[in-house]
């Protein structure tokens, strides 16, 4: 499993709002300039967050995108999967995926099971609170 550009910026995204926010929306502009990312890259990945309610966006002036809810209430895990999709290591464990043939057979489904879980654990159990403060 390799987390893409996508998933990466939005937890900068995330991050940025969280300790630059303080209740007020910051404008797309600000949050590009001090992470480095083009705004044409937020445009796609800005909207999946607001559909979402990850975010909340205002347009027009003093408008821009806030936190709906506290550091300590996002789980990193929840981020990515809504800019990655699955996080499964295998395609066979992915959401919606057709069942194996070779299922019954596989000796190494165990083990991608056990990482899959073990990877989702992790990450649904770190926060943004936690990134702040550098307890990941």
């Amino acid at each position: 499993m390799i987390i893409s550009t996508r998933g990466r910026y939005a937890l900068r995204v995330m991050l940025d709002l969280a300790e630059n926010g303080n209740g007020d929306y910051i404008a797309m502009k600000k949050i590009a300039e001090r992470q480095g990312i083009s705004l044409k890259y937020l445009e796609r990945i800005l909207p999946v967050l607001t559909q979402n309610e990850i975010i909340e966006g205002v347009q027009g002036k003093g408008g821009g995108y806030r936190l709906t809810r506290k550091p300590e209430e996002y789980k990193v895990g929840e981020i990515l999967r809504l800019t990655e999709g699955d996080l499964a290591p295998v395609s066979c464990l992915e959401c919606g995926a057709e069942p194996c043939e070779r299922r019954g057979d596989c000796r190494t489904l165990p083990m991608w099971t056990k990482l899959h879980d073990m990877i989702g654990d992790y990450l649904d159990s770190v926060t943004l609170a936690d990134l702040l403060a550098g307890k990941a």
